[in-house]
């Protein structure tokens, strides 16, 4: 239910930490650290800048990175389908990895095409952030400019506390917010029913999710839905990193790097779920020790008991046996340059230390709901050898009826 829906459990979700993420074409600046939680030990001072004035009021003017856990599956070959047919109408160029396909996805590209159409005929003005979709490598390529847009397509608003400033950080998260080069929205869906959107508004994400919603096998509720919210930007100032929820990177371009992140995230959009089915099967069960240690008796049924351990055995396989959700995927074979990045972002978002918690509840929820179903077990053999004693005295007492009888007689 909505009230007893906890989200990500990790302790990044209200602690500021910071994960640096991996350059093949650059040493780590900052190795040695894998997680602080104290912005001031940040080394580079424009990172540390940035860091200490991002915050909450920053988050509407970077893009953002969404992921979203709607159902069980998705049918990737039904999506696959419907992406390459949208081509022409949203810029899509589906692309599987494994279980994750990857596409180019954009709202604005019929508006964009127009605008260019209507200034290229006057002649004096030309919009430069074009995409190209006929990239012979398959690579989507954005040329950028000056930020003067949001990357919404909307004009570009400042918060007052950075206007007319003479504050060097103000001034730091003010060149950050304006410069961001154009970019283009991206969608990646995993096969285990997630989706990670980069660039898309909310209106924007709503949409797609309405549109991907008959390819979704065993949809989950509206209240069951788990999302984890982030914010990416563009620098060249300093190694890319996740901090406070905001992740840096290099390239917007580089859509591999994004699919070693996307992964990570979407193992954690649906461990999130995971954890909220755990917290409420304890929530259901953690009447069951007190009711023992005050009356010496339960009152749960052997049906419900099974039941619950049946639960529990789903949530272990879905949790331990499905390889896409906790082992590294397939793709970080075949490019092991991603391996690092994912694991970066995998160890940001604490996924073993959560897996690890979820196991261990639900091994004390297994063993209470073990010793109950041994308890009712041990009561049904009870009632049965009270049943072959009544059987047995009924028969004497029939043998002795039948004697006097005899004797009688």
């Amino acid at each position: 239910s909505a009230a007893s829906k906890i989200g990500p459990q990790r302790t990044t979700k209200n602690v500021q930490k910071l994960k640096i993420l991996p350059s093949p074409d650059q040493p780590d600046e900052e190795s040695g650290r894998e997680v602080y939680s104290q912005v001031t030990r940040i080394k580079d001072t424009t990172a540390r800048r940035d860091a200490e004035r991002l915050g909450k009021a920053e988050r509407a003017h970077l893009p953002r990175v969404t992921a979203y856990c709607t159902a069980n599956a998705y049918n990737m070959d039904g999506l696959m389908r419907y992406l390459k047919a949208r081509t022409a109408t949203r810029g899509a160029q589906p692309r599987q990895f494994d279980e994750c396909i990857y596409t180019p996805y954009s709202y604005r590209l019929m508006q964009e095409a127009g605008e260019v159409l209507h200034l290229g005929g006057g002649g004096v003005e030309e919009r430069e952030s074009l995409i190209d979709l006929r990239d012979s490598g398959g690579a989507v390529s954005i040329q950028s400019e000056p930020m003067n847009e949001t990357l919404s397509g909307e004009s570009t608003v400042i918060p007052e506390r950075y206007v007319n400033s003479d504050d060097d950080d103000s001034r730091s998260v003010l060149s950050l917010v304006k410069q961001q080069p154009a970019h283009q929205s991206e969608v990646f869906l995993f096969n285990y029913g997630v989706v990670v959107i980069w660039g898309m508004t909310v209106t924007e994400e709503k949409r797609f999710l309405k549109e991907i919603a008959k390819f979704e096998t065993e949809k989950l509720s509206d209240d069951d839905v788990q999302v984890e919210n982030f914010n990416y930007y563009i620098t060249n100032s300093y190694q890319p990193r996740i901090y406070n929820d905001f992740i840096t990177l290099k390239d917007g371009r580089n859509y591999m790097v994004k699919v070693a992140i996307s992964h990570a995230i979407a193992q954690s959009v649906k461990i999130s779920l995971f954890e909220d089915l755990v917290e409420n099967t304890i929530e259901e069960t953690k009447g069951i020790p007190q009711e023992i240690a005050t009356t010496g008796k339960v009152r749960m049924g052997r049906r419900t008991i099974m039941m619950h351990i049946g639960e529990l055995f789903i949530l272990r396989i879905n949790i331990n046996l499905q390889g896409s959700v906790l082992d590294s995927p397939e793709l970080m074979w075949s490019e092991p340059e991603l391996e690092p990045v994912y694991a970066a972002a995998r160890s940001y978002l604490e996924i073993n230390q959560r897996v690890s918690l979820l196991n261990q509840r639900l091994d004390v929820i297994g063993d209470l709901l073990q010793m109950l179903k041994e308890q009712l077990s041990h009561a049904h053999g009870e009632y049965l050898e009270w049943i072959v004693i009544i059987l047995i005295a009924a028969e004497i007492f029939v043998g002795l009826i039948n004697i006097a009888v005899d004797i009688l007689a």
